[in-house]
């Protein structure tokens, strides 16, 4: 991130606006919604400002900015059309270390003001680090015809509601579980709909019925997919934002671990070759641990939890200690990464079947069922075979497919990352030495391959044939 996004309570606080125009303008009447103390420092105003000077929060100096004009002051905005005068602004303010924004000038800026969605007191504010206003103002736009204003009034709800639930529930959770259940329910739609006593009465009889327990635990172990964070379920998303507690392993990408509740706490316990953060014994007691104390764990895997993902082995400890769990399928990375490799697995011209295989080294040597393997018609799809590949190769010639055989290799498929590779059995393995490729990555052999000149239809990164 460019900027921290926060929000400044600045109500009854002493705020700077250097500039009299109608950008200042602007400026000043949200300040004024903040119900801020507002200088307003400009030779000369425009006539919206003018009609504003009578406002009691106001205060109007006719004259050219001065350092001094800073004393007591909390917040500074400079809307000027002088370069001189903005970086005066700027660097006086600086120097007291008093928040300053200099309008469409980020390089002078402590602080950026965001297109805003007002929806009080939900407030949504959205920001492209002063690099494409325009397009944050179109995302407003968007954001308004989908937010109602009825949500103004739902939160309102919450408040006048809060304190009775914070009496009736003695542990937090069970706090956030009730409202979690509440905004599901058709409690919502009353108060969209104006029937406001329903809905008073609806929560108050939703309130009076929830037994104050310890909170149960449970776990949701759930497929993160390929890497590219358009491809997660709606259901993966929905217990991504339920979560308590999130352990992931190595494949999960940054961008699809920011997309999990802010708050939940995250545990690593990826694997790589020769450096185990956790033996697999232990993250499946960790998980039984957790859910046992009531936290709802999300347990996310890259690609689909039950391909090659251990997942059976965490669901069969969690059943033998009784831990309710839900499992959700993801896109496994065979048939993610070769979609946007444009290498279709199967294809009636060229392959009837497609096999799935782990290239994990053991002792510099592959123990793979190589007669299986080395069948014409059909494609092989080797996971995590990066250093196995010129075993793979070699025994696969060996087992009779030929060296001319099609095989490629793709880097972080799915990814704007993603790097695709395509050879023969015989040259793949110096090709990819020579890209120098580092996991994850994903090996397929077969005629199909031959496709991907002509259907490679995401082009990231470089080709090397």
């Amino acid at each position: 991130m460019d900027y921290l996004p926060i929000f400044i309570k600045i109500e009854k606080q002493n705020c700077l606006v250097v500039g009299g125009g109608k950008v200042a303008a602007r400026k000043i009447r949200l300040l004024l919604q903040a119900d801020a103390y507002i200088k307003i420092v400009a030779p000369t105003l425009d006539r919206i400002i003018t009609e504003q000077l009578p406002h009691k929060n106001i205060t109007y100096l006719s004259c050219d900015f001065q350092p001094e004009q800073l004393d007591e002051i909390s917040l500074v905005i400079a809307a000027t059309n002088n370069q001189l005068i903005n970086e005066k602004v700027y660097f006086a303010a600086k120097s007291r270390h008093i928040p300053v924004n200099v309008v469409d000038n980020p390089d002078l800026c402590s602080f950026i003001m965001p297109a805003i969605v007002d929806r009080s007191p939900i407030i949504i504010a959205i920001s492209s680090s002063g690099k494409s206003p325009v397009l944050a103002r179109l995302l407003r736009a968007h954001l308004e015809t989908v937010i109602p204003e009825a949500y103004s009034r739902l939160a309102n709800y919450a408040a006048n509601f809060r304190e009775q639930v914070k009496q009736h529930f003695s542990h937090r959770k069970n706090r956030r579980l009730f409202w979690e259940k509440i905004f599901h329910s058709q409690f919502v739609e009353m108060v969209f709909s104006g029937k406001d006593q329903a809905a008073k009465d609806y929560l108050t009889q939703a309130l009076n019925s929830e037994i104050d327990t310890p909170p149960s635990g449970e776990v949701y172990l759930v497929g993160a997919g390929p890497g590219n964070p358009d491809l997660l379920t709606f259901r993966a998303m929905h217990l991504m934002q339920q979560a308590d507690v999130v352990i992931y392993d190595r494949l999960v990408s940054p961008e699809i671990l920011n997309m999990v509740r802010r708050d939940a706490t995250q545990i690593y316990v990826g694997k790589e070759r020769n450096k185990h953060t956790l033996p697999q014994e232990s993250i499946n007691n960790l998980l039984v641990r957790l859910a046992k104390e009531g936290k709802r764990v999300l347990r996310l895997k890259g690609g689909d939890p039950f391909i090659f993902g251990r997942g059976g082995e965490e669901i069969e400890t969690l059943s033998s200690h009784h831990i309710p769990f839900q499992v959700v399928p993801g896109i496994t990375a065979a048939s993610g990464v070769a979609a946007y490799a444009g290498i279709p697995l199967t294809h009636r011209d060229y392959a009837q079947s497609c096999i799935f295989v782990t290239g994990h080294l053991k002792n510099d040597s592959l123990d793979l069922d190589w007669t299986t393997l080395a069948k014409p018609h059909q494609t092989v799809v080797v996971y995590m075979g990066l250093l196995g590949l010129p075993v793979l190769c070699q025994q696969l010639i060996a087992h009779g497919l030929s060296s001319t055989l099609p095989a490629a290799i793709i880097q972080q498929g799915t990814t704007q990352q993603q790097q695709v590779i395509t050879g023969s059995l015989e040259t793949l393995p110096g090709l990819t030495k020579s890209a120098n490729l580092r996991p994850p990555t994903l090996i397929i052999v077969g005629e199909v391959v031959k496709l991907h000149a002509n259907l490679a239809w995401f082009k990231v990164g470089s080709e090397t044939k």
